[in-house]
């Protein structure tokens, strides 16, 4: 049961240090960059089909050569290879832009059983990518997913969606896109899964730390797509104007208190009463 999961870097907004090209689109090669966290739970969702039902899980994002980090954090949680799209004619896509990159380099690896992507990124916030890559690919998609089971022998996949306040079962034949929500979170009710999930996590957090055997990176020639359709020029969105962000005034201040000191510890409990009296 192979799964190809989808991953993004996003700024650092705790650094206050984004940059920006003059066309107004990010420059990821000048911004720190850390893993998008809905990531984590698409990432968790593919280790979940791991100790469940085997198979291998393949990493893939699209940016500048500095993602490679972003890979190699996304592999601590699980992957058992990684790949890296990368080439200055992808920079500046939209969503659609980079579905169609994604696509193809999909379609390079080979399509899966089951492609898993997070819910929506930190810094767009669209939600559209995975849908979008579902679409060029021409696959079914389940989004908001919570939970899900797959059936190797029926090649279907029944997942838990959250639509509004509501709860939807929904059935789709293998191979199927999904994209996790916020709210998701993997099962192991049986012995044999709780120790075999100790077991990879054990191994994935070694492969990390030598994951250039494991990693691949791909330009665009190296990818079944039309130049066209990627990167800036393949964007039907263009971005008008961006606000930098502020970085947050450091006007908190903390105070300690020491657990072996029972005076400390009572005046601790008075200042936390007065704060909550105001």
């Amino acid at each position: 049961m192979d799964c190809i999961v989808l991953v993004k870097g996003v700024p650092d907004f705790r650094e206050g240090k984004v940059s920006f090209k003059e066309d107004n689109t990010l420059n990821r090669g000048a911004t720190p960059t850390v893993l998008n966290p809905n990531d984590q739970h698409a990432l968790r969702a593919a280790l979940s089909v791991k100790v469940k039902h085997g198979g291998n899980v393949a990493l893939m994002s699209m940016g500048p050569p500095n993602y490679k980090s972003i890979l190699r954090e996304a592999m601590e949680i699980y992957g058992d290879r990684a790949v890296l799209l990368s080439d200055r004619m992808m920079g500046g896509a939209d969503t659609l832009a980079t579905a169609q990159t994604l696509a193809a380099g999909i379609r390079k690896v080979g399509v899966p059983d089951l492609i898993i992507a997070g819910f929506k990124s930190a810094d767009g916030e669209t939600g559209q990518t995975g849908p979008q890559t579902a679409w060029v690919l021409d696959m079914p998609v389940i989004t908001h997913v919570i939970e899900f089971d797959v059936d190797e022998k029926r090649r279907t996949v029944t997942a838990q969606r959250l639509d509004g306040q509501e709860v939807e079962t929904v059935e789709a034949p293998l191979p199927a896109f999904l994209v996790t929500d916020p709210g998701f979170m993997a099962h192991y009710r049986m012995a044999r899964h709780r120790l075999k999930l100790q077991q990879l996590s054990e191994e994935t957090r070694k492969r990390a730390e030598r994951i250039d055997a494991v990693y691949a990176q791909w330009s665009l020639a190296d990818l079944p797509v039309d130049p066209k359709l990627v990167g800036l020029k393949g964007s039907p969105t263009i971005v008008a104007k961006v606000e930098p962000i502020p970085v947050a005034p450091k006007e908190r201040t903390a105070r300690i208190f020491r657990g072996d000191n029972a005076a400390e510890l009572t005046q601790a409990v008075k200042t936390i009463a007065e704060l909550v009296a105001r």
